[in-house]
């Protein structure tokens, strides 16, 4: 499928979620704004799949806890070098009232006045919080194509999985033809019995469409002024509403056999389970493809170290990923995703656990399947991951036992490096 890109497009990316089930990692900053994968903050996926896709008018949409979101995007991100090129944050300023955004819809009507700066055609409504590649512009060709007034990106997956979320029912041409709210029984896609398409949150307008149904939903009292909720299933019946598969996206530079990434973060779990995703030898989710990078700040940081080479005082990582700065001074890394400048001292061992920016791990001390928020200094002798009792009176658990330490002290020393 060759590629619209004479079709001006205008992203519009929300990134002011809570992230309240992300706790106690969003006690200090927004879902977007939480580290991943070592080196990126969850942001930087939306992010860097529209610059990659040649995508380049973008407005971030700001809300719930913004700074930590603000100064990555600033250092990261932000830049104009003309009308259709740019990426700008733009804080949550009550446009219409005294009140925060209400839904995802309010949150774009009440930025309507954007649109005026670059007179898009089409308008791309993305969310800031999953993990995954895309080529936006296979997305873009396809609503172009079925001359629709609105294109929903969506998941296939088994009508078992698929009950637990908001389900969409399409025809065989995959227009859409209704919605359905976490159903007993899913509707089945057509001929593919078994698979059930899952909204993604993922949304591209015809622009001047758009702008008319904003502005008759934002008079609407008993509406949710949300896009999945409210809009579209009020609309499918009256205008062009198609499904995009988003299994048909192609990467370039990767197999096509293998079935596309796409994970929700949205709870510990999740995050869990998505970073050490990273770490196998065939990763689902390739980071080191040059074709399509992940974007993200550069720091002048210096290299990983692993020192000392004597039996039990022997630094080394194993099926890790380890960041720049790190220094594994005698204490040994598996199945781990290590941030920058962690600091792994003698004998200490860390196994199956995500350590965030700036930790120092003590001499001696065992973290297992946990999860360590930056800034934190773990004593020597440290135990974690072996006493879930212990743990739950001295650290939030989740509910599958994964222990949770909150972003540590801002003391003299981390704030040195803390950026």
């Amino acid at each position: 499928m060759s590629f619209q890109r004479d079709t001006r497009v205008l992203a519009l990316v929300l990134a002011g979620g809570r992230g309240e089930r992300l706790h106690p990692l969003t006690a200090q900053r927004s879902k977007p704004a939480v580290p991943f994968g070592g080196k990126y903050r969850i942001v930087d996926f939306v992010l860097s799949n529209l610059i990659n896709s040649n995508i380049t008018a973008t407005f971030v949409l700001t809300q719930y806890k913004a700074q930590s979101l603000l100064e990555h995007l600033q250092m990261a991100w932000t830049h104009s070098t003309g009308r259709n090129n740019f990426l700008t944050a733009v804080p949550a300023q009550m446009q219409s009232g005294d009140f925060w955004y209400r839904g995802t819809a309010d949150a774009i009507f009440q930025n309507l006045a954007l649109l005026n700066r670059t007179h898009p055609q089409v308008v791309a409504v993305f969310g800031a919080d999953h993990i995954y590649k895309m080529n936006v512009r296979q997305m873009v060709d396809f609503h172009v194509k079925k001359e629709a007034s609105a294109t929903v990106a969506c998941l296939p997956m088994p009508s078992e999985e698929a009950a637990a979320f908001g389900v969409i029912k399409v025809n065989a041409d995959w227009r859409i033809i209704g919605f359905e709210e976490k159903p007993e029984q899913p509707a089945c896609i057509p001929e593919q019995p078994g698979y059930s398409l899952v909204s993604m949150g993922n949304y591209t307008f015809e622009a001047d469409f758009m702008t008319e149904v904003l502005k008759e939903d934002a008079q609407d009292r008993a509406s949710a002024h949300d896009f999945g909720k409210s809009i579209l299933p009020k609309i499918c019946d009256s205008f062009p509403i198609y499904a995009y598969d988003f299994q048909r996206n192609r990467i370039a530079m990767e197999d096509a056999a293998e079935p596309a990434y796409w994970r929700d973060v949205g709870t510990i779990e999740a995050y869990y389970e998505a970073n050490l995703d990273l770490k196998d030898v065939r990763p689902r989710l390739n980071l080191y493809n040059w074709d399509w990078p992940i974007h993200s700040v550069s720091y002048n940081d210096p290299p990983a170290k692993f020192v000392f080479d004597e039996d039990g005082r022997r630094g080394y990582a194993i099926q890790s990923i380890v960041s720049s700065g790190c220094i594994l001074a005698g204490g040994r890394v598996k199945d781990s995703i290590l941030g920058r400048n962690v600091f792994v001292d003698e004998g200490a061992e860390v196994e199956q656990s995500v350590i965030h920016d700036n930790v120092r791990i003590g001499r001696g001390a065992k973290i297992r399947r946990a999860v360590v928020d930056k800034n934190n200094h773990l004593a020597d002798g440290t135990v974690i991951g072996f006493d879930p009792e212990r743990d739950r009176e001295r650290y939030f658990v989740s509910e599958e036992g994964i222990v949770v330490l909150g972003r540590g002290a801002d003391t003299p020393e981390s704030r040195a490096r803390d950026f």
